[in-house]
């Protein structure tokens, strides 16, 4: 078993394990349990019931979050010319080519958050996949950080559009905020991200589609959720 930190195990004594609590109480519990040095990340974990072995129940997509997560995003796009010049116009802040690629092979360059490319980029970028895909920041359609439309994409992932995916055992971690948030936008944030996650519920799937839904902060115990509360 992991050694806990004495701030860790105070705080855990306030929530109680075998409660689904109402997602108004969570908020102010988990707002109460953030007790680090920083501003601590809310994460909404939800265990779904996919089986995780099919491909065809992988959950990977993006989402939107009404008030962002509160993270300053770091975006670089892989383009040349024109497209290259509408990326730096919206705000990219590392744009190139086969220099890009270059820097992070030979320097293990990984200082940025999502990766965006033009389908044209690809062939070129595909010698990264080893380096990129575990860090889950190779470009992907699915993602929508293939596009031609790089404006859009730059703006959006820096508004906070993230990518979604289900891990090895078929649960979902999205971060929904920032501990400094007042409730109402954590809430928001919150039932939009559950909403937008019910709505890319695999066709094969079956049973319930959620298992449990559980809130934490970064240095914070879970708090389990009643999903009920979220969809009200």
């Amino acid at each position: 078993m992991p050694k806990h930190s004495k701030r860790y195990n105070e705080v855990r004594k306030l929530v109680d394990r075998s409660k689904d609590y109402d997602l108004n109480e969570a908020i102010d519990l988990a707002k109460k349990v953030a007790t680090a040095k920083f501003d601590e990340t809310v994460e909404l974990h939800i265990k779904t019931n996919i089986d995780y072995r099919k491909s065809d129940q992988q959950i990977r997509s993006t989402i939107s979050l009404p008030h962002g997560t509160g993270k300053e995003v770091k975006v670089l796009v892989f383009a040349t010319g024109e497209k290259a010049e509408e990326a730096k116009a919206a705000g990219a802040d590392y744009v190139g080519a086969e220099d890009l690629v270059e820097k992070i092979q030979k320097e293990n360059f990984l200082d940025f958050d999502v990766a965006i490319a033009t389908p044209d980029m690809m062939r070129v970028i595909g010698k990264l996949g080893k380096i990129l895909g575990p860090r889950g920041l190779m470009p992907n359609p699915k993602a929508g950080t293939v596009t031609n439309d790089v404006a859009s994409a730059v703006k959006e992932f820096k508004k906070g559009r993230m990518e979604v995916r289900t891990d090895k055992t078929g649960n979902l971690h999205i971060p929904v905020g920032k501990a400094s948030f007042d409730n109402e936008k954590l809430k928001e944030n919150i039932k939009s991200a559950y909403e937008q996650i019910l709505n890319l519920k695999p066709a094969g799937v079956k049973g319930n589609f959620i298992k449990k839904v559980v809130l934490s902060t970064t240095m914070g115990p879970g708090i389990k959720v009643d999903p009920a509360t979220l969809t009200q």
